[in-house]
């Protein structure tokens, strides 16, 4: 929530005698934008400083001696991670963070550089498992989220580059991400380490699909397996984030589905399916646990969502369209929950997600048979038209009072 948005909805509360203005002061006044700003600066500054330090070793790496290098990288090296220490005993945690965080660039720096300079060879992803597990560590002493987010994208580009550069997904990368900062992310329930989690879990898992070369619906096992972690999450916040990227996902490729693969191309949407039974047993058992664990926190409504990935390429026809009717059913389903729920953010999102998949029912529908013009004419005036009237909708319901977060 921002001190903006606080200070015009404060005023209101003002006008209807619902908070005194002393009372809206001191609320304001939690909301100090100046601090939070002030406190990002060492952070940015040691990713700038990172950088530099990157750039100019690497300009004058060959003019350097090998043993100079080394004592250079160890030097660079205690000393961030010597003053951050200082720092941080003196109260200052953004800065010793921020000199932390520039140990651990120097740490892998040093992985790399030193490898260059003795031309090892790498057959593998080792090295950059061996950065990011040390920023795991660092994460899980110094408990910050920054240090958290570095080795997240450690991992990440680790997990990249065995499967474009060596053609191997890593195993040990995915389960030392999953397990160490999937940890850490449950335990402190923080929304915004859920997402990036989430973000990359699933980018992985669809490097993994690719990489082994599966059948594409292989990829909604893993994802649907975060998904149902998400039912078992106490912090709302925390499990919205970690179900939302598996259903975006699984949102867009109903879109392509839909727009690519009519009646024409059945065949080919078949060949996506995997030729076993396990996929179909794996999703029913995920399926069976993703319920379990909605009907214990009360949400079984929310089984509906599941609609998304219900395999109809598995029918001899008519898959396309189905797949169409299951976007719009997820997009009402969504609005209705906003309503119900009187959450803000979620009327937002259906009301976008009911637009788009309105636009794609459009185009597959007119796109062969309409004159182009004509086709952009409509389709921009339907947009606007739909825009209007769920926006004067949506302004409705938070005029008579409504559109708070759940709890």
């Amino acid at each position: 929530m921002s001190r903006k948005w606080v200070e015009k909805e404060g005023l209101r509360w003002v006008e209807n005698d619902i908070v005194t203005r002393e009372q809206y002061n001191q609320i304001v006044s939690l909301y100090d934008d100046k601090k939070h700003a002030v406190g990002v600066l060492p952070l940015l500054g040691s990713i700038l400083v990172g950088l530099g330090i990157l750039s100019f070793v690497a300009a004058n790496w060959q003019d350097i001696p090998q043993l100079a290098r080394l004592f250079m990288i160890a030097i660079f090296m205690i000393a961030f991670y010597a003053g951050g220490e200082t720092f941080l005993k003196k109260g200052n945690e953004k800065l010793g963070i921020a000199l932390i965080a520039l140990g651990l660039i120097t740490f892998g720096s040093g992985i790399i550089l030193t490898g260059q300079m003795f031309h090892l060879m790498a057959y593998d992803s080792t090295s950059f498992i061996v950065w990011g597990t040390a920023g795991i560590v660092l994460t899980y002493l110094y408990r910050s989220r920054f240090l958290y987010l570095i080795s997240l994208l450690i991992l990440t580009l680790t997990q990249w580059y065995s499967t474009v550069e060596m053609d191997h997904f890593s195993f040990i990368a995915f389960a030392i991400m999953v397990i160490g900062l999937g940890y850490y992310s449950w335990r402190k329930q923080n929304a915004l380490l859920a997402w990036c989690f989430s973000l990359s879990y699933v980018v992985q898992s669809l490097m993994l699909v690719a990489v082994m070369d599966w059948k594409f619906f292989w990829f909604f096992v893993p994802i649907m397996a975060l998904y149902v972690w998400g039912d078992y999450l106490k912090d709302r916040s925390s499990g919205y984030a970690l179900q939302a990227v598996p259903l975006i996902a699984a949102f867009v490729f109903n879109v392509i589905v839909v727009l690519f693969y009519d009646h024409s191309r059945v065949s080919d949407l078949k060949e996506l399916l995997p030729d076993n039974y396990y996929f179909i047993v794996s999703m029913l058992v995920l399926l069976a646990v993703s319920v379990l664990g909605k009907l214990k926190n009360k949400r079984f409504s929310s089984s509906f969502e599941w609609i998304l990935v219900v395999p109809f390429a598995y029918l001899p026809s008519g898959a396309a369209l189905l797949y169409l009717l299951a976007l719009f059913f997820f997009s009402f389903y969504v609005l209705w929950r906003g309503y119900i729920e009187e959450w803000r953010f979620k009327i937002n999102f259906g009301t976008v997600l009911f637009i788009c998949t309105t636009m794609v029912a459009y185009g597959k529908l007119t796109w062969a048979f309409m004159d182009k013009s004509l086709f952009f004419i409509i389709g921009g005036l339907l947009l606007l038209v739909l825009s209007w009237f769920l926006n004067r909708r949506k302004k409705k319901f938070f005029e008579e009072g409504k559109g708070g977060d759940p709890s």
